[in-house]
């Protein structure tokens, strides 16, 4: 039961991540930068970076999380439910932390992709 509720977490910040708008949006120097055509290479952008595999890397961020955090609860308490919390705790933590990698690895694949394309993008 635990392992299917470590699931249904891992899948839902999956499925939140997959439809989230980018949390650093990339500033562009708009000088001289025609912006009808900008907004169209931006889509043109996100497109390719929806092809970062932010699942996967949830995925793995949950099993290795799930892993080291089993082994320290183990480890540090060796009361009966130690190594399944830790387990627990180490899996959430852990996908957090893959979804959070998927997302920046996206907008870098955005801010590359606008840069490119010629424009000067500021952060």
């Amino acid at each position: 039961m635990r392992i299917v509720f470590i699931l249904v977490i891992s899948f839902w910040v999956t499925a939140c991540a997959g439809n989230r708008p980018f949390v650093d949006e990339p500033i562009i120097d708009r000088k001289g930068v025609d912006v009808s055509r900008y907004y169209a290479d931006k889509a043109e952008c996100e497109a390719y970076a929806e092809e970062v595999r932010t699942g996967e890397k949830i995925a793995r961020g949950a099993v290795g999380g799930a892993v080291v955090g089993g082994a320290i609860g183990t480890i540090i308490d060796r009361e009966p439910n130690s190594a399944e919390r830790g387990a627990r705790v180490g899996a959430v933590t852990g996908g957090v932390r893959g979804a959070q990698e998927g997302i920046r690895e996206t907008e870098r694949v955005v801010k590359q992709c606008l840069r490119g394309r010629g424009y000067r993008v500021l952060n």
